[in-house]
């Protein structure tokens, strides 16, 4: 449906809104070309989605590998489907087996090494998605990512700089496998400077050859529990062979005009979009500044109570004593949207509902399917174990559990860790209209709340509302924002009690988003997609 957007920006981007009826939007300019070359072989937005996962994992190596989680929402044509493929922890993981081993003073399981690792979820959702809606075989959807690993690519400039810096910290450097295949000259490469990763190519022609199931089940798995023995870690093939991805339904919230944003339920913290989507339409904050100081306050203290309440609910659904459902009661934001006081910043604490370096990829095709895909290794290169002859950078999302008993995130056997990445969609009056998702840690909900606020509330095109300076909430009174923020906007927060830190960061801190918002009939009118130009990425379609 079409939107009255504004389509004067109003702020500095190096990108321009692209239209076509067939469209992948990601962060890294091959990677959206592979997913072009599916929708142009005859293949649907599914097919493009993995293609471009795929070859995400070699180009974006900071950020995801082939040892990633992801999550994913699909549009099919008549209903909306998502898809958890988290991994689970192994079978030996409780409080007491990482209180041994690291000590008896941790909140968590360590950051890096082999003991952060869960069961990587990636090539399942590849695998799960193909099965259910893939029109080409799976086999062709991993040629350009061989080709890719193969022959190398030139490393762009945003990707390089994370990897310079990752470069510089001893703890990633010193896991096994790190060095040899991501400091191949002893350092991190140059921007422009080749780089290939043949290992990783023996491991996709495994993936293709059978259909993922040698990840899970055949010589990738045996590789990969055999590295963990041989360096201490607790994966077996049996904690492998076990995971399953899930498919589930949306949980969601109606905002204003019809419009309804769709999450992923935990263990996953897309549910704090929708609690302060929730909160903030009790406000008229399309009556403000859409960049000043009452508008972004507003926001601010409806991510804040968001928070509050998902870091103390949330984790795997099975051990949550709170049900999302409690959380999105209406009756209780409406609760929480009073604690906001228009004049003044708060430290908030969680609510009682109950009484008595992430990839982003998004794909839309001519038949009107929609895909939402995001993947990730979760902190910069994630554990930093990578299994040697195989390419496999692995996650350290097992550093996301708790080790505290009375916890509902604490760490126990085949349990799903706490997750930070989601991916989004936007319906209106029960059809589709938007495609989205802004990686980035825990900036990922603040960046939907943002985003949309300006799309829906501002009428900003998804790529001004890309493009617009960003806050992100750290903790208590704390807020980082981006240098581009206005100057009276920054004072008059600060006024208001919040503690701001201007920063520069063109990575993590603010986010990355990539849209697709869909015009009418996507045979006729297609789609308007927008690329974040805080990535080295790129919208394409045709």
């Amino acid at each position: 449906m079409r939107h009255d957007f504004h389509w004067a920006t109003g702020y500095p981007s190096t990108r321009s809104p692209v239209f076509a009826r067939n469209i992948v939007s990601t962060s890294h300019p091959l990677a959206a070309q592979a997913g072009l070359r599916m929708l142009a072989a005859g293949g649907n937005a599914v097919d493009a989605a993995i293609a471009t996962a795929a070859v995400m994992t070699l180009v974006e190596p900071c950020s995801n590998g082939l040892g990633s989680d992801a999550f994913a929402i699909v549009w099919d044509g008549q209903r909306l489907q998502g898809l958890n493929a988290s991994g689970h922890a192994p079978q030996a993981w409780n409080p007491a087996y990482h209180r041994t081993r690291h000590g008896a003073d941790g909140k968590a399981p360590p950051a890096r090494g082999w003991d952060s690792v869960t069961v990587p979820g990636a090539v399942s959702a590849w695998a799960a998605l193909s099965y259910r809606y893939g029109q080409l075989p799976f086999a062709d959807l991993m040629a350009p990512a061989i080709e890719i690993a193969e022959r190398g690519y030139a490393v762009p400039v945003i990707v390089q700089q994370k990897w310079a810096l990752a470069a510089r910290v001893r703890e990633l450097v010193m896991q096994p496998g790190f060095a040899e295949t991501f400091l191949p000259h002893g350092r991190a490469p140059e921007v422009g400077e080749l780089f290939r990763m043949p290992a990783a190519a023996r491991t996709l022609r495994s993936i293709a050859a059978s259909h993922g199931e040698a990840f899970y089940r055949g010589e990738v798995a045996a590789a990969i529990a055999a590295h963990a023995r041989a360096n201490g870690g607790a994966m077996t093939e049996d904690d492998l062979a076990s995971f399953q991805p899930e498919w589930v339904d949306t949980i969601e919230v109606d905002y204003r005009h019809g419009y309804r944003l769709h999450e992923i339920p935990p263990n996953g913290q897309g549910i704090a979009a929708l609690i302060a989507l929730g909160i903030l339409r009790h406000f008229d904050i399309g009556s403000l500044d859409p960049d000043g100081a009452e508008s972004q306050h507003l926001q601010i203290e409806a991510m804040k109570l968001a928070f509050a309440d998902t870091y103390r609910f949330v984790s795997d659904p099975a051990t949550m004593a709170v049900k999302p459902e409690h959380l999105l009661d209406d009756g209780y934001l409406a609760e929480r949207a009073r604690l906001v006081n228009p004049g003044q910043a708060q430290d908030f604490g969680a609510g009682n509902p109950v009484k008595g370096g992430t990839i982003y990829l998004t794909t839309a095709d001519a038949s009107g399917m929609m895909v939402s895909f995001i993947q990730s290794n979760y902190m910069g290169f994630g554990s930093g174990v990578v299994v040697p002859g195989w390419g496999i950078s692995l996650q350290n999302r097992g550093h996301g559990f708790h080790l505290d008993a009375a916890h509902p995130n604490v760490v126990a056997p085949r349990k799903r860790p706490f997750h930070t990445i989601i991916p989004a969609f936007l319906t209106r009056d029960g059809e589709p209209q938007m495609s989205f998702g802004v990686m980035g840690g825990n900036m990922q909900p603040q960046g939907h709340l943002q985003t949309l606020v300006r799309m829906l509330d501002y009428h900003q095109s998804p790529q001004a509302a890309c493009d617009a300076p960003r806050w992100r909430f750290n903790q208590g009174l704390q807020i980082n924002a981006e240098s581009s923020m206005r100057r009276d906007t920054v004072a008059g927060l600060q006024a208001l009690g919040h503690q701001i830190e201007q920063i520069s960061d063109s990575y993590q801190d603010f986010g990355a988003g990539q849209f697709i918002w869909r015009q009418g009939d996507p045979a006729v009118e297609g789609y308007v997609a927008a690329s974040d130009p805080r990535r080295d990425g790129a919208a394409a379609g045709f």
